[in-house]
């Protein structure tokens, strides 16, 4: 199969793939939803397990305010509606790790809905994504089956803590869409400290709705791929899965309803179980808990302490002179955009935006780290940044030098002053070294003026070798011309 932007062809036409995803964010608190354990993670199996976690008769789940405020925080970040009113509901379903044999949700009535993101795509378009619904929900726990072979284990440290569950539309209409959502949507969660976006950990989740059908028919029948824990195998589940499909529809079958898993190592989704329907999960309020009211005022004051998110930052960027391009990759992690401000604190932001983007971030990727342990610190990159700006070295030069502040940790200005690199601004001695290199090739020379205008590159290049890299190229550029062309 070959695809052509969205449509994907098979071997009886094209087909259109509609996708929607789920996912699920825990929330950053000391404390889990309904109870006062602890959710920090890592912890030993069941060493956070509060008597409500563990549902022993008689314990009544109390709601966490910073949780609620944490969820309006995301819902405001995400441009949807904060609804005042919300109700929580028991979502029934038995299993090992789910100690009540329901679990606290929301449905009827989430505490936000109606939301959307726009996203970038690789071609430099946009796409706009509906979101459906922010709820909060409590986690299950975890049963783990490879520790014995004839018995399951259950850790319920992470049974009760809160999740903000977060649906968009099925507005996606292909792999790169959806994983363009995910990083935009994690971007936000970090930037606003709602959650650490941690897939690794499972503290970021998704669930992807996965549907064929021909353009312009109505939404065919979905499968659901289950609690996939990275990006990339998001991608991978959507593109494997829509394959899938095709093939079972093109072959004369049908698609059942069904929640799948993705391995990731055979690279293949599997199916689980029949998908559920919301009836079968026998949802009704929660006698425990009174319907969730918030006060107007909270939710403005909120709005009005939300830090910069994304999408403003890149314009205050653009504005500063720097491409869309550039603005979007700075402020792409929260981390990055942090660094460059740093960098760019009263200097140019394009050139601290072309350090950061090509040279520091060229070093990340051949060292194996990340922005939150650079190897070079923002402010030494900005020192560096101002031997430039003062004409002390050059470009050349200074890429030499940040090599040696990779190795050494080094300040700029030391390195510089230790190996003699101060960049010659003297006309005087850049002037003999053009002479001496006319001198020298005074057929080349000829040549020039005869018209080879391409020349120049040679001379620029060799004044340059003469003067150790260190000739101002400015200087160079006019002296050597003006002699040339004299």
């Amino acid at each position: 199969m070959t695809e052509n932007k969205n449509i994907i062809q098979g071997k009886t036409g094209p087909w259109e793939l509609v996708i929607g995803l789920e996912v699920h964010a825990q929330v950053i608190s000391k404390a889990k939803l309904f109870s006062g354990a602890a959710t920090e993670f890592g912890a030993d199996a069941n060493a956070q397990v509060s008597f409500v976690d563990a549902a022993m008769p008689g314990m009544l789940p109390v709601i966490n305010r910073v949780c609620v405020e944490q969820a309006i925080k995301t819902g405001l970040g995400i441009n949807a509606t904060v609804n005042t009113l919300s109700v929580f509901d028991r979502k029934n379903y038995f299993y090992a790790d789910l100690p009540q044999g329901y679990q606290i949700s929301q449905f009827t009535q989430p505490i936000v809905t109606g939301g959307h993101m726009t996203v970038d795509l690789a071609d430099g378009s946009e796409k706009y994504i509906g979101i459906t619904r922010l709820h909060l929900e409590q986690d299950a726990g975890k049963s783990m089956h490879d520790q014995d072979p004839r018995l399951s284990y259950i850790d319920l440290n992470r049974s009760g803590i809160a999740l903000m569950e977060i649906v968009s539309e099925p507005d996606i209409r292909s792999s790169e869409e959806a994983a363009a959502y995910l990083k935009k949507l994690r971007a936000i969660l970090r930037y606003l400290e709602t959650c650490d976006g941690n897939m690794e950990e499972g503290s970021m989740r998704c669930d992807a709705n996965v549907s064929v059908r021909r353009p312009g028919e109505p939404f065919g029948t979905r499968c659901e791929i289950k609690n996939v824990n990275s990006i990339r195998f998001v991608a991978q589940a959507i593109d494997y899965e829509a394959r899938r499909q095709i093939e079972v529809l093109e072959d004369g079958g049908s698609i059942r309803q069904e929640t799948r898993l993705w391995d990731s190592a055979k690279g293949e989704t599997r199916a689980m179980r029949s998908k559920e329907q919301a009836h079968d999960y026998r949802y009704f309020p929660d006698p425990d808990l009174l319907p969730l009211e918030i006060d107007p005022a909270q939710i403005e004051a909120i709005r009005a302490a939300m830090p910069e998110l994304p999408d403003a930052r890149r314009a205050r960027y653009m504005a500063l002179g720097l491409s869309r391009y550039d603005a979007s990759v700075l402020v792409s992690e929260k981390e990055t955009a942090l660094y460059f401000e740093a960098v760019a604190q009263g200097r140019d932001a394009k050139i601290a935006a072309n350090w950061v983007t090509v040279e520091l971030f060229g070093a990340l990727n051949k060292l194996g780290k990340t922005i939150e342990e650079p190897p070079v610190s923002a402010e030494a990159l900005g020192g560096l940044i101002d031997l430039i700006s003062s004409n002390k070295i050059n470009n050349k030069i200074a890429k030499d030098v940040f090599q040696i502040m990779l190795e050494t940790g080094e300040a700029a200005a030391d390195i510089v002053e230790k190996h003699g690199l101060v960049q010659v601004t003297d006309t005087g001695a850049i002037e003999a070294a053009i002479d001496a290199i006319l001198a020298a090739n005074p057929d080349k020379v000829a040549e020039f003026r005869g018209g080879k205008d391409k020349l120049f590159g040679f001379f620029v290049g060799q004044t340059m070798k003469a003067t150790g890299g260190k000739a101002n190229p400015v200087m160079l550029n006019d002296l050597l011309r003006a002699k040339l062309e004299g």
